[in-house]
């Protein structure tokens, strides 16, 4: 099997998860694999996440530009390729749009939301005890998105849980798929955590 065939198997099946746990409805969310020749195989434009087949899922260069003139990717596609350009160790981008990270994104004020105290805490990188605090950057909005990518930039290497934007999603990333699923498992078990928290007044 090759490398770009296993990255199908891994982007469909992640696509299905995060179905399944209703963090991609309707045509929301993205998802990318690096490939080990430097291509990035990713969610072609406007498919549902739970339904994906092969031919949804297309390569594009290091720069966001597909292999192919006919396939149209996200057009989030930079913020991937940005990912991959900052940290050289990520292996796979996850993008979603849950209930939690939106609405806790457009209440929150703040530029970040923070997480203290959870055992979940040590899926993210770096974190070895529960009697922690990590912070999840918050950015808003915007669809320029190489605009939005000179706004994520500077916030590199102090992010281990990953970003949300503001009334849109989480942006979560690992060494490989099943790791990138994980930080985004717990991620938004934190997430849901917090926004139950906020319903309690605690």
């Amino acid at each position: 099997m090759t490398d770009f065939a296993r990255a199908v198997q891994d982007i469909l099946a992640a696509g299905q998860r995060m179905d399944a746990r209703g963090w991609v409805p309707a045509t929301a969310g993205n998802i990318s694999r690096k490939l080990d020749d430097g291509r990035i195989a990713l969610t072609r434009s406007g498919g549902h996440k739970g339904f994906l087949q092969a031919q949804d899922i297309i390569t594009v260069d290091a720069n966001g530009k597909p292999h192919r003139p006919e396939d149209r990717p996200s057009a989030e596609t930079l913020l991937h390729c940005q990912i991959y350009q900052m940290d050289p160790t990520a292996g796979a981008v996850l993008h979603g749009h849950s209930v939690a990270s939106t609405v806790l994104s457009m209440v929150e004020t703040g530029p970040a939301l923070y997480l203290s105290d959870y055992e979940v805490l040590k899926v993210f990188e770096g974190q070895s005890t529960h009697a922690t605090t990590v912070p999840v950057p918050l950015f808003d909005n915007d669809q320029d998105i190489a605009r939005l990518a000179t706004v994520v930039a500077p916030s590199f290497g102090a992010m281990p849980a990953g970003y949300i934007i503001r009334g849109h999603g989480v942006y979560v990333w690992g060494k490989d798929m099943p790791t990138a699923l994980a930080r985004l498992e717990g991620l938004e078990f934190l997430l849901a955590c917090a926004l139950e928290r906020r319903k309690l007044g605690v």
